[in-house]
């Protein structure tokens, strides 16, 4: 099994104008004295906000530790999903309706931005339209679902298609499940190859990006501004972005208390052929099941099966992925069992940036600007939220979905962004789930 993502694995080289360190072989490009902004994060959010303010005609420098997509952008499903991350009736709740309704035309925005974005740059990564497919661990699940289903409709100009079980085997070559709620705008993409297709379109755009070059202190200048200092230069820029979610690093404290890391995991199969796929998901939809600790499944382009969940609250390294993968495989046979068979040939685990609330949040902070805490719908949202930054950063506050929502700490004592209680709440979710 290789263990790095099948999306950076499979995704082409970036072209020769992105001199990029991890593709290009140079420890760093030169950075500049002075920038506009300056971008710290080369995931998804960087990226969206470093093109969307070039195209503004800002000078934009963009830094990334690693390499470009190496953290959570780079480890996910690959999906655009519709939703709220709360639920539209939790969201109500705390915000009311007509917040809740614009919230939740965010993040269906969302998803037509990515879209967009694939076609205006030409990036080639199979974005597709397939449709999600909400999946009933219990039939009491099913039920909340026949209910979200109406509100949706009624309340929130949403329309989803409900299937009960014997209807669910038409989408799903499984009984595992007792009925869905079927999204069908959203939509499934390759990540790596969106990337760094977003990469090349910054750049190409005026951005500078420079990987393996971390932002170690960002430090607020009394004219007016900030300097970063990085192993290769300091950059005073005029703003400032964080960009970092859940690989958000000890130079930058006062959001590590405000995230929490939860580590996911995904196998990738052999390539199945078409027609086993197809038996699968025969309409090749996202298949995202209703488990307090669920899972994540989804064909790839190349007629392999990708699945990932939690399956360990561990942090991701060699011997934990591997650990985390005969557990995803061992489940992933469960809920298909002709799959008995296949051989993995992908496995890694990563980092998913969730807040205490369970909310994205963006905004500023002691003059920083920041998006993070997407909670897992990471795909859609970077990309939204890194044009919506751009724009507050220009000088339109509202253009911001998310304004407002404030950014509550992790109310843990002395709590610095190390989450040494997920393995406690992991089992407590883990036993709710058995519970019938």
């Amino acid at each position: 099994m290789k263990q790095i993502p099948y999306w950076l694995d499979t995704a082409p080289p970036l072209p020769d104008r992105s001199l990029h360190s991890g593709h290009s072989g140079h420890s760093a490009r030169e950075l500049p004295d002075q920038a506009d902004v300056l971008v710290v994060g080369g995931g998804l959010t960087g990226l969206s906000t470093a093109y969307h303010a070039a195209l503004k005609g800002a000078s934009v420098v963009l830094v990334e530790k690693d390499r470009i997509g190496s953290g959570a952008s780079g480890r996910n499903g690959s999906m655009c999903t519709q939703g709220i991350t709360i639920g539209v009736g939790e969201a109500r709740k705390r915000y009311g309706q007509e917040r809740a309704r614009e919230l939740y035309g965010a993040f269906r925005e969302a998803v037509d931005v990515v879209e967009e974005l694939t076609q205006k740059e030409q990036i080639d990564c199979d974005f597709n339209r397939c449709g999600r497919l909400g999946v009933a661990y219990k039939p009491g699940h099913f039920e909340a679902m026949r209910a979200t289903q109406r509100d949706l409709a009624e309340n929130f100009d949403h329309e989803t298609v409900l299937l009960d079980r014997g209807e669910l085997r038409t989408e799903l070559g499984s009984d595992f499940y007792h009925g869905a709620l079927l999204d069908p705008l959203s939509a499934g993409l390759h990540v790596g190859k969106y990337l760094y297709g977003l990469a090349d379109a910054a750049e190409r755009a005026g951005a500078l990006i420079v990987e393996r070059n971390a932002a170690t202190a960002v430090r607020r200048e009394a004219g007016g501004g900030f300097a970063v200092e990085t192993p290769h230069g300091t950059v005073r820029a005029r703003q400032v972005m964080a960009a970092t979610d859940a690989y958000t690093d000890r130079s930058m404290p006062w959001f590590r208390k405000r995230l929490i890391s939860v580590g996911s995991f995904v196998i990738v199969t052999q390539p199945l052929g078409e027609e086993r796929a197809r038996e699968l998901i025969p309409r090749a939809r996202l298949v995202v099941d209703s488990k307090n600790i669920g899972h994540y499944v989804r064909l790839t382009p190349d007629h392999r099966l990708a699945f990932g969940g939690r399956a360990r609250f561990a942090p991701s390294n060699p011997a934990s992925d591997l650990r985390s993968g005969e557990v995803l495989r061992r489940e992933m046979v469960e809920i298909f069992p002709q799959l008995a068979d296949v051989a993995v040939d992908y496995v890694w685990g990563g980092n998913v940036g969730f807040s205490y609330d369970r909310v994205p949040h963006a905004g500023e902070a002691d003059g920083v600007y920041y998006s993070m805490g997407y909670c897992g719908h990471g795909v859609q949202m970077a990309t939204y939220m890194g044009r919506a930054m751009a724009e507050v950063m220009d000088g339109h506050p509202e253009a911001n979905p998310l304004r407002g929502l404030g950014f509550p700490k992790v109310p843990v004592p002395f709590y610095n962004g190390t989450a040494w209680f997920l393995p406690f709440a992991g089992a407590y979710y883990k036993a709710k789930d058995k519970v019938s």
